[in-house]
């Protein structure tokens, strides 16, 4: 299965952030939503703890401390996720441990943010 993106007004949107705003401005708005979401993905990580057998298993904070931040392509793109190998446990849950979700509603919460951000940009 082949699939593709395109993407039509490019060169017009790219005209008109010319004339709106600067790339600076841009940048400044990824990285300040990219800190958004990483302190909102910090606060949804509160996870309950689960039983594993006969033993309940506590939460230890290590994947709300290891949600990390980091941009890149000069700024233009910013990168926020868990670095603990068990995070997409916590995300979607598995047969013995219900789901407790905190990268999509955060994601989801931001994402409309960084639109109105940049939308007001370009008015």
């Amino acid at each position: 299965m082949k699939s593709s993106l395109s993407f039509k007004g490019i060169d017009q949107l790219v005209k008109h952030l010319d004339k709106a705003a600067s790339l600076k401005d841009v940048q400044q708005i990824v990285k300040i939503n990219g800190a958004q979401l990483t302190k909102t993905m910090q606060q949804n990580a509160s996870f309950k703890g689960h039983f594993e057998g006969d033993d309940f298993v506590y939460p230890t904070g290590f994947t709300k401390r290891s949600i990390s931040m980091w941009l890149h392509d000069g700024g233009f793109t910013t990168q926020v996720g868990p670095q603990s190998d068990y995070s997409p446990y916590l995300e979607y849950g598995t047969r013995k441990m219900a789901k407790q979700p905190f990268v999509g509603p955060s994601f989801n919460v931001q994402k409309g943010v960084f639109i109105k951000d940049l939308e007001r940009l370009l008015k």
